[in-house]
């Protein structure tokens, strides 16, 4: 079997996935701490404000906002690369 040949695609997710929570724990924790408070330095995507729809019995809340910092991309850099060693 050639390698790589079985690899799932939700296993890269997860590890994706999990490298950006790492990192951005990491990110939270570095913030207080003067050498390596750029690990926090980031970009915040996503609606600022969250959309409401009252449709008169219901009302639905739309929001979703992504912070990429530094540390969370090293973590989905690590992340990649342990999942072409898996």
């Amino acid at each position: 079997m050639a390698r790589g040949a079985g690899k799932n695609a939700w296993a890269l997710f997860l590890l994706i996935l999990a490298g950006v929570v790492l990192g951005s724990f990491i990110a939270q924790l570095a913030s207080g701490v003067p050498g390596l408070s750029w690990l926090n330095f980031g970009k915040s995507f996503g609606l600022s404000h969250p959309l409401t729809l009252d449709i008169g019995v219901m009302v639905l809340t739309f929001g979703l906002t992504i912070k990429f910092t530094i540390a969370s991309i090293i973590g989905i850099i690590i992340a990649a690369i342990i999942y072409h060693f898996i």
